[in-house]
């Protein structure tokens, strides 16, 4: 008989139009309530005409706000906070309609204590209507007929707003995973019910959990979690064969939904997380909402995260500028299905062609430019000499020129840490494209010239880490070139992320520099990848060294002078005050284009002008 009930009740819960019948008759007693109690249950003569419209207009005017308001597109037996907040803003919208339509037909006359029991007691019986829809789907019998020996046992680590909703989407979704509760470090949460699930501890309960549960997969629902947090849960769970799944970092989320579709394996990119940097996003704002913005090498792994981040901010229109026609495609393909409905505008050009960026500086008047074009591959640039220097130092000559001259209010470029002593080609362009944007805030002060120079991003184009994962697909072996080298990495929204705030509190003329965090050993990344990947370092996978390559170092740095080098008002944001002398350098630059023989002459000449 209870069972026969549960299903007779939740099957009112899941048919829309039932929703609106049963929340029109509970309106409609409620305003009865209101009157009867104010009349002392006996209702006079002179009210019950004008009850009889109020009990049809009172639930009639909530239920069409409700229904504007996509209440009744939600499942209630799985609703949470946010669609209870919903719930009560519609119904106060409702009651609101209801004494607009109360105070301009006086035939009404709704005693004032009446409606007010009326509201009062309305909201209180729609909540427990959808809560006891929410009680009866706990104990709903199909439900529990329908688990199958395929189920999982799950814990989800992180008892915050995400793991409340990875929870709910998990009952919502009648998936494989069986969620047995959560682990969470506040010691306040310690035995609370969230989301019908209890919180069994902390981490260090994990293992005892994971024996008493038979928990075969765990759920890292912790998107704020620094990649030390991670490596710590990660540590335990492969040691007791546990399979992980992890959320991806707040600045992968961007906004976007959380749900369980967006659970993934283990990258190496959440093992290096850092904390969640705070933004100024009201000053970043203020030079991107309703701007024209150009943003050059838009394609590359910079610029398309630049061009996505830019948009939230709403310009009046973006310029999409890349070299490689296919990127752009992907770019614009990337965008749309993030729902950017900012204007967009591709174009196929080379910065290096000034005709070409004149006419597009000339007729679109952009008022911010990002200007990550560059060529960044550093062994193939100590063969292409000329070319790095045509596109890095003379291409940004062109286009910081050109901004100057046509009204550009902000000029941002991105530089590498490779410009500091640099020992390759495509790092001495790059020092050299520096001073030259030093050079141009001095020939045109009206346009804000900066630079944001930073280490690698982890899984740009040419990075270590896509190669390291063909390797290890191909079973090996993974190539380092030597067992010390080390490298900064950051994720690349987190760099984009200062690089905005970094343009949005330049003067001009500045040289800013982003925390990197402490490098990373190359040879243990590999270790790493070659363990996410299931396999043992040195045993499954072999890890071989093959040299540094032309060009290459085995540590980088980030600034010329540790003691030229000031805080700024973001404490992830350093600005260099060592500048060089930048008078006449584009003209040397562009007699080397002119005069050079070859490009082992021009690697000569090039390294002449960073030289000291």
């Amino acid at each position: 008989m209870r069972e026969a009930l549960l299903k007779l009740w939740l099957a009112l819960a899941r048919r829309n139009r039932r929703v609106l019948v049963a929340d029109f008759l509970v309106l409609a007693f409620s305003i009865y309530l209101g009157y009867a109690l104010r009349l002392s249950v006996l209702i006079t003569p002179a009210f019950r005409g004008g009850l009889l419209k109020v009990v049809f207009l009172y639930p009639a005017s909530i239920v069409f706000v409700f229904l504007l308001c996509g209440v009744y597109k939600v499942y209630w037996p799985q609703a949470g906070i946010e669609e209870y907040a919903r719930l009560t803003k519609a119904y106060l919208l409702g009651g609101a309609l209801f004494l607009s339509v109360n105070f301009f037909v006086k035939s009404l006359s709704v005693p004032r204590s009446a409606l007010a029991i009326a509201l009062f007691a309305g909201l209180l019986f729609l909540v427990a209507e959808r809560a006891s829809w929410r009680f009866a789907e706990l104990f709903d019998p199909a439900k529990k007929s329908s688990r199958t020996v395929d189920e999982k046992n799950t814990v989800i680590i992180g008892a915050g707003e995400a793991g409340a909703y990875i929870a709910r989407d998990i009952a919502r979704r009648r998936s494989a995973l069986h969620p047995v509760g959560f682990i969470d470090e506040d010691p306040m949460k310690r035995d609370k019910i969230i989301s019908g699930l209890p919180v069994l501890g902390s981490r260090d309960d994990l293992e005892r959990v994971v024996g008493e549960r038979e928990v075969r997969v765990a759920l890292i629902a912790i998107p704020s979690a620094s990649g030390e947090r991670v490596r710590g849960y990660l540590d335990i769970l492969s040691r007791l064969g546990v399979e992980v799944r992890v959320l991806p970092s707040l600045y992968e989320l961007a906004g976007g939904r959380i749900e369980i579709s967006r659970l993934r394996s283990v990258e190496l990119q959440d093992l290096l997380r850092r904390e969640p940097i705070s933004l100024d996003e009201e000053e970043i704002g203020a030079f991107i909402t309703e701007k024209k913005i150009l943003v050059t090498g838009a394609g590359g792994s910079i610029g398309s995260e630049i061009c996505e981040q830019v948009s939230r901010h709403r310009p009046s229109e973006m310029f999409l500028l890349g070299h490689g026609e296919q990127s752009i495609y992907d770019l614009l393909q990337h965008l749309g299905e993030l729902g950017v409905d900012v204007p967009v505008r591709p174009i196929i050009a080379d910065i290096a062609d000034e005709p070409t960026m004149r006419r597009l500086l000339s007729v679109h008047r952009p008022q911010v430019v990002f200007h990550a074009a560059a060529h960044k591959h550093v062994p193939l640039m100590e063969e292409n000499c000329l070319e790095a220097l045509r596109v890095n130092a003379v291409g940004t000559w062109i286009l910081a020129e050109l901004s100057g001259l046509y009204g550009v209010e902000r000029f941002v470029m991105i530089s590498s840490d490779k410009a500091v002593h640099p020992s390759s080609v495509m790092g001495a362009t790059k020092r050299i494209a520096e001073r030259l944007l030093l050079g141009a805030q001095g020939v045109h002060p009206s346009t804000r010239y900066m630079t944001v120079r930073f280490g690698n991003v982890l899984g740009s184009r040419g990075s270590v880490v896509p190669l390291f994962e063909r390797q290890i697909r191909k079973g090996g072996p993974v190539t380092v070139t030597h067992r010390d080298m080390r490298r900064y990495f950051m994720l690349i929204p987190e760099a984009v992320s200062l690089v905005l705030q970094a343009g949005a509190m330049g003067h001009g003329g500045e040289l800013y520099v982003l925390d990197m965090g402490e490098p990373v050993n190359i040879t243990e990344m590999a270790e790493t990848l070659i363990r996410l990947h299931g396999h043992e370092p040195y045993k499954d996978v072999e890890i071989t060294f093959t040299g540094v390559r032309p060009g290459e170092k085995l540590y980088e740095e980030l600034f010329y002078d540790p003691d030229h080098v000031d805080r700024t008002s973001h404490e992830k944001i350093f600005l260099s005050r060592l500048q060089e002398e930048s008078e006449f350098l584009i003209e040397r630059v562009k007699e080397i284009l002119s005069t050079a023989p070859d490009d082992r002459a021009a690697r000569q000449r090039i390294f002449s002008l960073v030289s000291g």
